[in-house]
């Protein structure tokens, strides 16, 4: 069996606690601020309007694109190239007062006027109202917040409350890092980004609970009495270690594949499940395993000691 972390090892992760503490406060607050102050860049799918994806025979410049069709649609649309340099998305921000064949006809015109050398050809028109979008919005929050509930009652049932506590504290942790991320990128957040996200939950959930299922085994074996929780957590890692880093880079490999060679429509995909995927491995030792120890030695030692007193 290849064995990249070698039998045996003891790193000191609780004894890095502080350190921990540091990387993922700040990790926090980076994701949050540019969240917030860059936004996203919403598609159709929760902001509504209308794309048109152009293709050409040649390369263009976004720039004289964005002249040719000002005169036509006006001034409410963003230009994007769309994986090649001769396709272009026209995403217009609010849906014209026309049919939809009658506008793809219209931006049809503008394009052949202005640009005929170019050989333009429409690939694809798509229109989602603003009603349609603010319900897509809606749907995508309540699936995040029934899937941190669902999580915290399986992990709590399978464990206990303060194992559950943990991972949602770790995933909310990956979240704001990944969204962070893709706020950057600029990237088209669509359906398709939302349905990565919550795949990374997923992913990021699985490694967490198998450190947590070593922790619950030795817990069971008796084994807390002779080394205390610090000792006994990172143990668990430890012995994780080579299963979490080995898995962590396959799927990290597949997840580039995807990124290089899938092409645009799945590259934001990509992107988040690249994302996810490292700072996940890092969140299941670095943040899970750190409250975890936090919970059960600072807050479980201070109700024990009340519970003496009495």
């Amino acid at each position: 069996m290849m064995e990249l972390i070698k039998p045996g090892t003891k790193i000191d992760f609780i004894g890095k606690l502080k350190m921990f503490l540091g990387i993922s406060g700040l990790i926090v607050a980076i994701g949050l601020g540019v969240c917030l102050a860059k936004g996203f860049n919403l598609g159709i799918d929760f902001a509504g309007g209308t794309v048109v994806q152009v293709k050409f025979n040649a390369p263009i410049a976004l720039d004289t694109i964005r002249k040719g069709l000002e005169a036509e649609i006006g001034s409410n649309f963003t230009l994007q190239n769309f994986g090649e340099m001769d396709e272009v998305l026209i995403r217009v921000r609010e849906n014209p007062d026309m049919s939809l064949q009658a506008f793809q006809d219209s931006i049809k015109a503008a394009l052949e006027a202005e640009f005929a050398s170019y050989s333009p050809t429409i690939q694809r028109v798509e229109q989602v109202g603003p009603q349609v979008g603010d319900e897509l919005k809606k749907k995508a929050y309540m699936a995040m917040i029934f899937s941190a509930i669902g999580i915290l009652l399986y992990v709590a049932i399978r464990f206990q409350l303060f194992f559950g506590l943990s991972a949602i504290i770790a995933l909310v942790h990956d979240i704001i890092f990944t969204l962070g991320i893709y706020s950057i990128s600029g990237k088209e957040f669509s359906i398709t980004a939302m349905a990565a996200l919550l795949t990374v939950v997923g992913y990021s959930l699985n490694d967490k609970i198998v450190i947590f299922d070593r922790i619950r085994e030795k817990l069971k074996a008796g084994q807390l009495a002779g080394m205390g929780w610090g000792e006994l957590i990172n143990k668990s890692i430890n012995e994780c270690l080579t299963r979490t880093v080995m898995t962590s880079l396959l799927t990290f490999l597949a997840a580039i594949s995807l990124y290089i060679f899938g092409g645009e429509v799945i590259n934001g995909f990509a992107l988040i499940m690249m994302v996810g995927i490292v700072i996940g491995t890092y969140s299941s030792m670095g943040v899970a395993a750190m409250a975890v120890y936090l919970m059960r030695n600072n807050i479980g030692s201070k109700a024990t000691k009340a519970a003496a007193a009495k």
